[in-house]
């Protein structure tokens, strides 16, 4: 849901040539988002229905520019990473770096209602609409980069 969240409220601010995606840490490749997550994000004007899972990589880490976190096991498997310390941010602490506790993890709602994926849609999408300007300064910053 974060992705096609993200997508969407840069599209709307203009941006729609930057490469937003996820990546999982306990998860394999290929599997569809759930029914759930569809549904709560079609209700809300985002279609993340081709969306897929993707294992979290070496590779896929050291070509972001920015990696958000969004529960507190993730922020502590990644922190040590090459580079974590420039680009890996809880996203309900960011821009501030370095906050990988319990009060800025995101509840995940696989296996629960609709109400729950409702629940956390609403988390998700409030946390990164504050960071939208931030997100987007830093996108511009980085255009200016030679």
């Amino acid at each position: 849901m974060a992705e096609g969240i993200l997508r969407t409220l840069l599209a709307k601010s203009g941006i729609e040539d930057v490469d937003v995606s996820s990546a999982g840490i306990g998860t394999l490749d290929g599997y569809p988002a759930t029914h759930h997550a569809v549904e709560i994000s079609r209700r809300n004007q985002i279609d993340i229905s081709g969306h897929h899972s993707t294992r979290m990589t070496d590779r896929i880490f050291r070509e972001s520019d920015l990696v958000f976190a969004l529960a507190e096991n993730h922020f502590e498997v990644l922190k040590n990473w090459q580079d974590a310390d420039k680009k890996l941010y809880m996203v309900k602490a960011f821009p501030e770096p370095g906050h990988g506790d319990a009060r800025h993890s995101v509840d995940d709602p696989v296996g629960g209602s609709l109400e729950e994926y409702k629940v956390t849609f609403e988390e998700i999408y409030s946390e990164i609409n504050r960071a939208l300007p931030d997100i987007i300064r830093r996108i511009e910053n980085h255009r200016q980069t030679p």
